[in-house]
């Protein structure tokens, strides 16, 4: 599962959210759950509560296979189901069965014989059925029980976390137009993860639990359905509705059921003998393939790197309105939040190839072979997180998985300022506390130093024999691991105990010293030895002497250790880790002048781009000449990422140095990366707005929204006397970037009649967007004293109160600050606090004024 989108939220209402804040941020970085963005006003954690232990399920019955017969009830959000399960025990005899099966009407159980239904005596906590099986079977026995129920999960108390933002299992999308007069499509989905899919079938809902299936979905003819395995028929019922019958032969956890419902486009790809296909919504068909057209490259890659043919009949790909997460990978059926609908003008300036990977990488680590427990959760989330690193590598090249590398390293570090946990945990408060960066990104960190660790060929032998040898099973860390001794002939509990096994990561000192002809290199392990191991480190240094580099190796295994190696002279420059592999923190005192000879000299991103940002942000005494001279030649970079950094960080210094200015200029009219192009329009509009003018009306006819939407809001900073009919020309888009822009003009020149549009842009925008449209609206209805105020008002109360988002609630709640002075407005806001139902968002109303 990949987590949601982290939103690039505006916490202070106060603050004008620039479009330029959007657009200059591909989706790459927007991984972080949405709860990390209201740290702010959550009282930071030490650390993570140790909890109780939490050891896989224990099992007292197989299930052998999953038959479900479904059909709805629309007005009443119901689903109607017969479940026929296969069963056996496990080893002990047993006359007890119990299944998860929540928030059901029960209307009869049954066990078959010769097809025959014996009703059974079964006791029902609305959690969990306990049947009486009227007498013992052996682990020799299968047998059959057939339970008729009613599921009701919008009836449910249900929870959620960050990364699963509800766990209701079932979910109708109806249009809510009488609310937000937002028209969606109907459809019916689902989302397992991590034992939700019991909400709407009866299971043994467990990790550790594989069976087979078949689904019978009955809907009206004009939908069109979607479940695992592949469809075997279609058969009319009568005449306006169809049963649609789906199989899957091979087993696979139940969390991974799937089953979605909609007026959905179907666009048909094929790898191999496999069926490959894209649901989206009819008005993104043209797009569908743009959008998830790698995805048979990608079966390929992965199918060949790791050795293991993708190993599942079909593979669908499916995009859904208000999804909880970001993308799940149901086994042969992935689903995907509808962010990922975007047209081909958003494709120019993004692409959503990592989650796509991500998710499709599952189906060999977390649905071919499966963590047993939630503990276990890194061996399907870090895999999968990898698997991006893994894919941006081979298509992309060096530098893009350089940015991953990075980004992933970061999302880490930050959450490790509060929660230091170990990466496979036994003990925890709630199983959905295994969903963090520490699951996702520490993981990935951890598998690529373990690749660097063994080397590539080993690595990718050792994953092979890994899924050869535990395929259609449920795994522990320490089955990854002995699949790597086996592999290399080498003892690993020394990398698995420290980096799997145990909390926190390296903290180093890092001093060079050269005598005579010697390089000594003294490191310490600054971290605390009382929660954080002591380190076995293989450690690389790459010496520069001119152009001539040598690499030197050496392995630590003290709190301080004193390296000592030959060389010829004094060095330029010592990089320490070249290949930016290892996961710690390193205070590495360097010169300006080593700094700037190490992004010259290194050939890889990480170091560049770090060695540039410690000198523009003076981290080291640096002179301005210095600092220009450097990012004078970043400007220049190969690489999109460090050019955009540098056209931001060089913009104060244009302020004052036309021939720079002139630069920026040439670069927003012809950088081949549009989010470069954007900045740049961006960085020429805080230096002289009015002498740029044709620049911004060019960029305004860009087809890139990323760079239209910097050229509004630059446009907007100029005298200009065509601005109104250059804007309205952009009122119909729906870009975030376009949409922000407009909203931040309208705010400022204090345009009346603009109501309607923002009420229109609510209703037509995804969630990311609406966040801060709302946060515009609210600011439109203050600055304009507009005379539909009380109407905004309650508009705002309306999605504070009733948005399915959190983070929706909570913005329009505080844009209902704005009008505290407002009689009533006070204690509205009163309301809202105290009829909220989030645990979390409670917490914060206590912190918000």
């Amino acid at each position: 599962m990949k987590q949601p989108i982290r939103l690039l939220l505006c916490l202070s209402l106060l603050a004008s959210c620039k479009a330029t804040q959007v657009n200059t941020v591909p989706p790459e970085t927007l991984s972080r759950p949405v709860a990390d963005t209201v740290q702010a006003v959550v009282p930071p954690q030490v650390k993570q509560e140790t909890g109780s232990y939490r050891p896989s399920r224990t099992l007292s019955h197989d299930l052998i296979h999953t038959k479900l017969e479904v059909s709805f009830d629309w007005d009443k959000h119901y689903l109607h189901g017969v479940a026929t399960l296969e069963l056996r025990p496990y080893f002990y005899p047993q006359d007890t069965l119990v299944l998860d099966a929540k928030n059901f009407e029960v209307h009869s159980v049954a066990l078959l014989k010769n097809d025959q239904p014996a009703p059974l005596k079964y006791e029902y906590d609305g959690k969990q059925l306990t049947i009486a099986l009227g007498r013992k079977f052996t682990n020799h026995e299968n047998y059959f029980v057939q339970i008729d129920y009613t599921a009701k999960p919008d009836e449910a108390v249900t929870g959620g976390s960050a990364a699963i933002s509800s766990d209701k299992g079932l979910y109708f999308i109806e249009s809510d137009a009488a609310v937000f007069g937002k028209q969606k499509p109907q459809q019916i989905w689902t989302q397992g993860e991590t034992e939700s899919n019991s909400h709407w079938f009866p299971t043994i809902d467990t990790p550790n639990e594989r069976t087979t299936e078949e689904i019978f979905i009955t809907v009206d003819d004009r939908f069109k359905t979607l479940s695992n395995g592949v469809l075997i028929y279609s058969q009319m019922q009568n005449d306006s509705t169809r049963t649609d019958y789906w199989r899957l032969d091979q087993a696979h956890a139940p969390y991974l059921f799937m089953m979605a419902v909609g007026e959905f486009a179907v666009v048909k790809d094929e790898w191999k003998d496999v069926p490959v296909e894209y649901y989206v919504e009819p008005a993104y068909e043209p797009y569908a393939r743009d959008i998830f057209g790698n995805t048979p490259e990608m079966m390929q890659f992965f199918s060949d790197k790791l050795g293991v043919r993708y190993p599942w009949p079909k593979y669908a790909q499916i995009v859904v309105r208000d999804f909880v997460s970001g993308a799940m990978e149901n086994t042969t059926a992935s689903t995907f939040m509808e962010a990922l609908q975007v047209d081909d003008r958003e494709l120019l300036d993004y692409n959503w190839d990592g989650i796509i990977a991500h998710e499709l990488f599952h189906h060999w680590f977390g649905d071919l072979v499966t963590s047993e427990s939630w503990s276990n959760l890194p061996l399907n989330e870090s895999f999968a997180s990898y698997a991006e690193y893994l894919w941006s590598e081979y298509k992309y090249g060096k530098d893009e998985a350089g940015q991953v590398l990075l980004e992933q390293g970061e999302n880490y570090f930050q959450e490790a300022e509060t929660k230091q946990v170990d990466l496979i945990r036994f003990h925890y408060n709630d199983r959905e506390d295994m969903f963090d960066r520490h699951s996702y990104d520490k993981g990935s960190r951890v598998l690529h130093m373990l690749r660097n660790v063994v080397g590539d060929e080993a690595f990718f032998a050792s994953l092979h024999h890994y899924l050869e040898k535990n395929a259609y099973h449920p795994v522990e860390i320490n089955d990854l691991r002995i699949a790597f001794e086996e592999v290399t002939g080498q003892d690993m509990h020394w990398f698995f105990d420290q980096w799997f096994l145990a909390s926190g990561h390296p903290e180093l000192s890092i001093r060079p010293q050269y005598k005579e002809g010697r390089l000594s290199i003294e490191v310490q392990q600054k971290q605390n030895p009382d929660s954080t191991p002591i380190y076995t480190l293989p450690l690389q240094f790459e010496v520069w002497n001119g152009e001539q580099k040598q690499r030197l190796n050496a392995t630590v295994h003290e709190a301080e250790t004193t390296l000592t190696f030959k060389v010829a002279q004094k060095p330029d420059v010592i990089i320490f880790d070249p290949e930016a592999t290892l996961l710690a923190e390193v205070d590495y005192a360097q010169s300006p002048a080593e700094l700037a000879m190490q992004y010259r000299r290194s050939d890889n991103f990480i170091r560049q781009y770090e060695s540039l940002i410690a000198v523009v942000e003076d981290t080291v005494s640096v002179t301005e000449e210095q600092k220009q001279t450097l990012l004078t030649e970043a400007l220049k970079n190969d690489f999109w990422v460090i050019r955009q950094y540098a056209v931001n960080a060089v913009a104060d210094m244009a302020l004052e140095d036309p021939a720079l200015a002139e630069i920026l200029a040439s670069i927003a009219r012809q950088d081949p990366k549009s989010l470069v192009r954007a900045d740049a329009i961006s960085a020429l509009a805080a230096i002289d707005a009015q002498q740029y003018l044709p620049v911004f009306k060019a960029g305004l006819q860009d087809s890139s929204y990323a760079v239209a939407g910097s050229s509004l809001a630059a446009y907007a900073q100029t005298e200009a006397t065509d601005k109104a009919e250059a804007f309205q020309a952009f009122e119909d888009y729906n870009n975030v970037n376009i949409a922000i822009a407009l909203a931040d003009y309208y705010v400022m020149a204090r345009t009346k009649d603009k109501y309607a549009w923002f009420v229109q842009k609510f209703s037509s925008v995804d969630s990311q967007s609406l966040y801060f449209l709302l946060n515009y609206f609210a600011q439109y209805l203050a600055a304009t004293s507009s005379d539909r105020q009380e109407e905004g008002i309650k508009l705002l109360s309306q999605y504070a109160e009733k948005h399915p988002e959190y983070y929706i609630r909570l913005t329009a709640y505080r844009a209902l600050s704005f009008f505290t002075d407002t009689p009533g407005v006070a204690r509205l806001r009163e309301k809202i606090k105290d009829n909220e139902k989030d645990e979390k968002l409670r917490m914060i109303y206590q912190s918000i004024p």
